[in-house]
């Protein structure tokens, strides 16, 4: 077992979210408590409707709570401005979505390097590309790639600016098995090389293998926190 001990860099309190109004109200997220640590590596498991995406967007400075506390470090997020969230955002943050959202008309490293130029301390470009395993292909184009090749587009574009969280919302929900495995290992190479705390939410429970702690939510609370006893390669988890 991996122990994690470094400095909160997120902790969440009494988190709760609220869409709507009265009788159509819908409660997504009921009393989070939380502490995410520096360099840890996460997963976020449950079924659709659990509060997995609605907890990472308000993680991540796209969504706000409706009560309750959110800080990163020692940055109150939850009555932040929103060019205080931008800022978090642009600087901390990285994201990784199911849908890789790569623009078509530029190639790979375009792609990557569009995020340098709002970046503070962004990596170079082809180092970003090299730890995704894609210089090779830094001159193509999206359609010319596969599917998981897209993902690791869509990875290198998150972590070239160096964040201290990358959030990653079912990073393997559009890919094959042995694609996914890849995208997988990718995430868990971040996390291991460059120290970066990573949160993955999903709903396939194999993948909880990997992580330092496994939160599983359902109805918008947490039901439980797992600390695996081994933590798993992506070679050795199967679905």
């Amino acid at each position: 077992m991996r122990e994690v001990t470094g400095a909160p860099v997120l902790r969440v309190r009494a988190l709760s979210k609220t869409y709507g109004m009265g009788d159509t109200a819908v409660q997504a997220l009921r009393d989070i408590d939380l502490d995410v640590r520096a360099g840890e590596f996460v997963v976020l498991l449950g079924a659709s409707g659990s509060g997995k995406s609605t907890l990472l967007n308000i993680l991540g400075g796209l969504d706000r709570p409706t009560r309750g506390e959110i800080d990163f470090f020692d940055h109150a997020l939850t009555h932040a401005g929103d060019d205080e969230l931008t800022r978090y955002r642009r600087e901390h943050v990285g994201f990784v979505f199911q849908f890789y959202n790569l623009i078509p008309s530029l190639t790979v490293r375009e792609n990557v390097a569009l995020v340098t130029d709002i970046a503070s301390d962004p990596m170079p470009v082809d180092e970003a590309l090299d730890l995704v395993a894609l210089t090779h292909r830094r001159d193509h184009f999206p359609s010319q790639l596969s599917g998981g090749e897209q993902q690791r587009v869509a990875i290198a574009r998150a972590i070239v600016k160096r964040p201290q969280l990358l959030l990653c919302d079912e990073p393997t929900g559009a890919l094959d098995y042995g694609t996914g495995k890849l995208v997988l290992e990718v995430i868990a190479r971040i996390n291991r090389e460059l120290g970066t705390t990573a949160v993955v939410i999903t709903h396939n429970a194999a993948i909880a293998g990997m992580a330092d702690r496994v939160i599983r939510l359902a109805d918008g609370r947490i039901a439980s926190i797992e600390v695996p006893a081994r933590r798993l390669t992506p070679a050795e988890l199967s679905w």
